[in-house]
């Protein structure tokens, strides 16, 4: 090693899962005159490319035994990547034992992540936890002064760069920054490993619990223009942001992932072809219909002016239909399961618009956890997943909420548990007609969507307001029945809400008095 902490690799140890780039590697490595040692596949490949190697075995004097369990764990492998080159005591142990320096470590570890993503079987995805892998990693991170460790096949033009600059050297700089992805690395295999055993012992909150993201994509900035920002995937599966592919529209921002997020967990909940309409993560518009384009509309209809700059998340294909009635519209994200190319066509005009295609929907009843950062940690809890059923209604008035209003009113507390608190949503035929979200107070919900509701019917030339003869849904029980009394004047005819107040008694008395039919379920839905 050089006083400017430059180290000439003379010898490296490569055994890698994933093939990509490795000849181009080899090639490099055999340019500098590296002497390659290796194992199984990666020497058959590299041997392939016509890249002298050396097996491990023949290093170590010892066959891999156990069907490969056992092949680099052993003295001459971590004693020439752990020993310490300006250490008298360890170069005189090396001498001793007749291990060699090895100045370059090339690892990515069996694929676990990915057995476990295809719902490998038991068997198979503990043969996938990699042990020597992580070992060689750990140990040349932890010798990065002596010895450089890649661990991703996107970093080796990073490393064949360094080597060119500095006649088959590397720097200290180099190797740190390695060895920081290295440990990073290790420490992301560890958690999802631990994670897979967490869930199959299902213990959703263990003593220790390990979060790992792979860094998906560096955002212009966050929430607000000063504040910097980048998106990481987890190993979880769940369909959405994560998973879409984009197909077209400007990179995505911070305010853009959320928002879509929140759209298409809210679309995923119905059945029926449906859209959703959302602004700053909350819905200003949804709706189900026969047709996809009829949703859209009458989404739309809930509140067009928040609507516009919103993200529109739909449970069906895109259509043709549906992307003409949309593209009158300015918006900034469309999610969708998938589209009909004629509809990619149509849209292709709006060219800052991102499509985004997800393949599929996430499902509202799968268990998981989500997350929220706090000041010196973070809130863990389990998905909601709860949902009111026609089954699970109980209707509490002496007037019973007939046919039609019992299926708004389950609409509508779906609506309802995707609100920011405190929650109002007023719905009729499948669709919002006003919605209320994230007031301190829940009277004050109940009035700003009724409002909202009449100043949409005002600009589309309506007679009335559609909160007459709509039903309402509260995320939360009444605490005193002013709430329901706004609702009430604004003209809904039926509740639904969970119950459960100290003032049941009396807010079921003032529906009473209305003639109102309403039903508790039993369910709150907080959001925050």
């Amino acid at each position: 090693m050089s006083d400017a902490g430059t180290v000439r690799i003379r010898r490296a140890l490569v055994s890698v899962s994933d093939k990509a780039g490795l000849a181009e590697l080899g090639a490099a490595l055999r340019r500098h005159g590296v002497e390659v040692i290796s194992t199984g596949g990666t020497a058959q490949a590299l041997s392939a490319a016509g890249v002298p190697v050396r097996e491990v075995a023949e290093m170590t004097g010892m066959p891999e035994m156990m069907g490969g369990r056992v092949k680099t764990l052993h003295p001459k492998v971590h004693g020439g990547i752990l020993a310490r080159r300006d250490d008298a005591a360890h170069v005189r142990d090396m001498a001793a034992a007749s291990i060699q320096a090895i100045d370059l470590v090339v690892v990515n570890l069996y694929p676990f992540e990915a057995a476990v993503a295809r719902r490998a079987g038991d068997a198979e995805a503990i043969e996938q936890i990699d042990i020597g892998g992580p070992a060689m990693i750990r140990s040349a991170a932890k010798n990065h002064d002596a010895v450089a460790v890649v661990v991703e096949p996107g970093d080796y033009a990073l490393l064949i760069a360094e080597l060119d600059a500095n006649a088959g050297a590397t720097g200290i700089l180099l190797r740190r920054r390695l060895a920081a992805t290295a440990f990073a690395r290790t420490a992301a295999y560890d958690a999802a490993i631990a994670g897979w055993f967490q869930a199959a012992g299902q213990d959703p909150f263990p003593a220790r619990l390990s979060l790992a993201g792979e860094r998906r994509q560096t955002l212009r900035y966050g929430e607000n223009p000063h504040q910097s920002a980048a998106f990481y995937a987890t190993a979880a599966s769940r369909p959405g942001v994560a998973t879409a592919s984009q197909v077209q529209g400007k990179e995505l921002s911070y305010n853009n992932l959320n928002d879509t997020d929140a759209a298409y967990e809210l679309v995923a909940e119905f059945a029926a072809p449906a859209c959703a309409i959302i602004k700053h993560a909350n819905p200003c518009g949804v709706a189900t219909a026969e047709r996809l384009a009829d949703a859209y509309g009458r989404a739309l209809a809930c509140d067009p002016v928040s609507a516009f700059g919103g993200i529109i998340a739909l449970n069906r294909p895109l259509d043709m239909a549906t992307a003409e009635r949309i593209g009158t519209l300015f918006a900034e994200v469309i999610i969708a399961p998938s589209a009909a190319p004629e509809a990619l066509s149509i849209l292709a005009r709006k060219k800052d618009l991102r499509i985004l295609l997800a393949g599929t929907l996430p499902d509202p009843r799968q268990a998981g956890l989500t997350f929220r950062s706090i000041a010196g940690g973070f809130l863990a809890q389990t998905r909601d997943t709860a949902g009111a059923t026609a089954a699970t209604l109980r209707p509490v008035t002496r007037r019973q909420p007939s046919a039609a209003e019992r299926a708004d009113l389950l609409f509508a507390f779906t609506v309802a548990k995707h609100v920011k608190s405190n929650a109002i949503v007023y719905a009729k035929d499948g669709a919002t007609v006003g919605i209320g979200a994230g007031q301190m107070s829940r009277v004050d919900s109940a009035r700003i969507a009724a409002l909202k509701a009449a100043d949409a019917a005002r600009a589309a030339g309506l007679a009335a307001s559609p909160v007459v003869g709509s039903v309402v849904a509260s995320d939360a029980f009444f605490p005193f029945a002013d709430g329901l009394l706004a609702a009430a004047e604004a003209g809904a005819t039926a509740v639904i809400q969970p119950g459960g107040s100290m003032r049941d008694a009396d807010v079921i008395a003032a529906a009473d008095a209305k003639g109102l039919a309403m039903v508790f379920t039993g369910i709150r839905h907080f959001r925050h």
